[in-house]
This record gives structure tokens, sequence and C-alpha cells, in this order.
């Protein structure tokens, strides 16, 4: 449903996108991941015909955002970071005009905003003018008129912005029924949300997609997880260049002087890196006060890919 190839996008001397690349199918909920300036806003703006590629191919349910943006219209719902709502509008009111604008009429019409009005559980807010709702129920009156044609492939960015602990699980098991039948692309910077709810994982950083798996699988990797008690900046520098595994994530002790890394093996077994991990510690008078199997999370995958050489940023 969604097809890019090789995308490349400048603004003056700055390459927000260096040849992006990755297709999307039907019945795939698919996060969308990377820090600020990465190149996310950017590729959903391509996506939804809100700017054009400089080089590449772009085809979202099988038509070129180069020359048919009208058809890709009609086919894609988009929820924006900030809902470009009219709050002077009732909801009913402007759910009716959004509908009008994607072809919907008469009969149809009216059973589409019942049906979205339940799906966003904001049927009871119907009759309100949208500027005297809450910020979470504003997003969910985007949502609703993001789905209100039944989108065959649903861009939503930040959806779960606003959004109370209650509302952030409705609006998950929404996309997540929805994404069976249809494509979604869903960018967030909630982690915890892109775990639960998407079944792949995009990450771009500095304009490059730089890992695109199933989440099963990357959150599934084998991985050490050590609690070491040293100077804090020689722990981290030794692991940050350990030559057995990956620096996949670090946290400063608060208590004391130590930190605890989280390494993933490279060319070498998990027991071979626990015991390189003991002798080293061992070798420079760390104290090791755990030293076990880790759990790979959203939160270290997220810093895996997008620390930067060198740095450790």
């Amino acid at each position: 449903m969604i097809h890019v190839e090789n995308l490349t996008k400048h603004y003056g001397s700055f390459r927000a996108l260096d040849s992006v690349h990755f297709h999307m199918d039907r019945g795939e909920v698919v996060g969308f991941l990377g820090p600020n300036g990465a190149g996310k806003t950017t590729t959903i703006k391509i996506l939804t015909c809100n700017l054009f590629p400089e080089s590449g191919t772009v085809k979202v349910a099988g038509f070129d955002v180069a020359t048919d943006e009208i058809e890709i219209q009609r086919r894609i719902g988009y929820l924006a970071e900030s809902a470009p709502l009219y709050r002077d509008m009732r909801v009913r009111e402007y759910l009716k005009f959004m509908g009008e604008v994607r072809g919907l009429s008469g009969a149809r019409l009216s059973e589409a905003i019942d049906r979205v009005a339940r799906q966003c559980g904001i049927v009871k807010y119907l009759p309100r003018s949208i500027g005297h709702l809450s910020k979470g129920y504003r997003q969910r009156v985007g949502l609703a008129q993001a789905l209100i044609h039944e989108p065959e492939v649903l861009i939503l960015d930040e959806p779960y912005t606003g959004l109370d602990p209650l509302q952030i699980i409705e609006i998950r098991n929404l996309i997540k029924d929805y994404g069976r039948e249809h494509t979604v692309l869903l960018s967030s910077h909630i982690l915890s949300e892109v775990e639960a709810t998407c079944n792949r994982v995009l990450i771009i950083h500095e304009g490059r997609i730089v890992t695109d798996e199933s989440a099963a699988l990357l959150l599934h990797q084998d991985s050490v997880f050590a609690r070491v008690i040293g100077p804090d900046p020689e722990i981290l520098a030794h692991f940050e260049h350990f030559d057995k595994a990956k620096l996949i994530g670090s946290h400063r002790l608060g208590t004391s002087d130590g930190v605890e890394v989280h390494l993933k093996p490279e060319g070498c077994t998990l027991d071979e890196l626990a015991m390189a991990v003991s002798a080293a510690c061992k070798a420079r008078d760390w104290s090791l006060l755990y030293l076990g199997p880790g759990t790979v999370t959203f939160e270290d995958l997220f810093l895996q890919f997008t620390r930067k050489s060198g740095t450790g940023a």
C-alpha cells in the first residue's frame, strides 16, 4: 500500500531525507520512530501530498504522489500532530464537512458520522463546539475525521497527544483493530505505545532508515545487563568501545557512583560476553553488583539505532 524508493529531499543545503526506502502492506501497523529532525515529518508530508519529493519514487495505494495527488487524498486518512480543527464548529458539523470533502453524502455520510463517533468515543460530544472540548477529546475528533471515509491507508502523527491513560488504551485498540484490514503508519514519541500497538518498526536517523524490522524480532535480541559500581565516565567509556559488544543502553545510578549497562553481543555468545564483562570489572577493580540476561525495550532500541558514531549521544 505504501512503496518508497530512493526518496531524497533537501532544504537548501540540508539533506532531510537521504535515499529513504521502505514498503508497507495491508494488515500492517508500522511504528515510525526517530529523534527530532530525523526526517519523520518530511516523510509524512510527502506521503500525504503536502510536500513534493525531490527525487525517488513514492506510491500510496498504487498512486504516485508526484502525479496522482487527488487519488491518494481519497484513499488516505491523516491525523496531523496538531489536528487542524475548526474550533467554532460543532463536532457533528465538522465531521459532516470533512465527510463531504471526502465524497460522502446522504445516508452514507450519516452512517459514517455515527460509526466514527462510536469508534472514537465521542457520541455524546457530537452537539458540542470543538473549542469547548478538552485536548484529549479534540484529538479524538481529529482521529474521527481521519477515519470517516474508511481509508485504505491511515497515517497518524502523535495520535496519543493529550490523551489520559484510559483514552490511550481505547485509541490503541482502535488502531490495532483498524490495522488488521488496512495499512497504518504511526509516528509517536511514546515508545511504550509503539511497542504495544505496532507489529513492525521503522527507525529513521539523520534522514536515513536505520532499521526496518518486525517488532517481535527486535525485542527478542540476546543481550546482557550489568550493574557496575565505579567511576561513571570510565565505565561508560570502556563499554562504549567494548570489543565484544555494542552498548544499546546505559543509565547512571542515582544513589552512588556506578552505571547500569545493556550490551548486545557482537561476534561472541551471551556466556562469552558475560565472562568478558566480569573480567573487565575485575581487572579495573569495579564492583559488579548484577550480571545477567537483559530485556530489550523500545527505548533501548531507539538509543541503539540513533546513537551517533563517536559521541555516545
